[in-house]
């Protein structure tokens, strides 16, 4: 299992993950997750400017920001994903975010299957704050699909790839379901700590597999299921999870 690594001066610590984006994000003690979902659809630009006069107006640092939600107007093939992580990772270097070629940010980017934007943009953004009373840890987990991060390429480690039968989906949702566990204990939580589970699919949630979600704990706050694709290409399933202390619409 994967340590996390503190970043005391940004407010949370991460699990390492691929260059693009990390596994997870939890608040340091003192420090508070708050998460904004954005109006409008702004493109990456645009969100981008958007975040930094949101964290400008409120007196944090850039290096506060640490997670995002994205949507693209497709799956990627794996070139074309790895080309927009690239342009993507280059404002995080600009604002000082990233740690070498290690990028602390998490991540989900997700493909609406009805009224698809036209391209790339930020659906909603998270930061750390500080956060005087005591309350409960804030964290963010990153999306997952069912393939391995980190290997040569996806498709070649997709689960039962192509295959969209009830079993398959099941095994599908078994293995992200296990990645999701592992980075939540990875940052020191279980399911029990989660209070937003996400689905993201566009096929159908049958009865065995909600019936695992619920077995796991994770559905315990309830379960939102979006009609999404995942980003890349051959993947069909994925999910994310949180616990934030404020969540806003601006």
């Amino acid at each position: 299992m994967s340590t996390s690594i503190n970043l005391v001066d940004r407010g949370y610590r991460y699990l390492p993950g691929v260059f693009q984006y990390s596994r997870g994000v939890a608040a340091e003690p003192g420090f508070a997750i708050h998460r904004v979902e954005l109006e409008g659809r702004p493109n990456i630009q645009q969100g981008f400017d958007l975040i930094a006069q949101h964290l400008t107006a409120i007196g944090r640092p850039l290096q506060a920001f640490c997670h995002c939600e994205l949507r693209s107007p497709a799956p990627f093939s794996e070139d074309g994903f790895r080309n927009f992580n690239l342009q993507y990772v280059e404002t995080l270097k600009a604002w000082g975010i990233m740690l070498g070629m290690e990028n602390p940010v998490a991540r989900s980017n997700l493909c609406p299957r009805q009224s698809p934007p036209t391209e790339p943009c930020f659906y909603a953004f998270s930061y750390t704050v500080e956060q005087r009373m005591h309350l409960s840890p804030s964290f963010v987990i990153s999306g997952c699909g069912e393939a391995p991060e980190g290997k040569t390429n996806y498709h070649d480690y997709i689960v039962r790839c192509g295959d969209v039968s009830e079993s398959a989906l099941a095994e599908k949702a078994d293995f992200v379901l296990n990645e999701q566990a592992r980075r939540l204990a990875g940052l020191g939580f279980e399911w029990n700590d989660v209070t937003c589970t996400n689905v993201y699919t566009v096929h159908p949630l049958f009865a065995s597999l909600t019936s695992e979600i619920q077995r796991r704990g994770a559905a315990r706050r309830g379960l939102t299921w979006h009609d999404c694709r995942p980003p890349v290409v051959d993947i069909e399933f994925e999910m994310d999870c949180r616990r934030v202390m404020l969540s806003q619409i601006k």
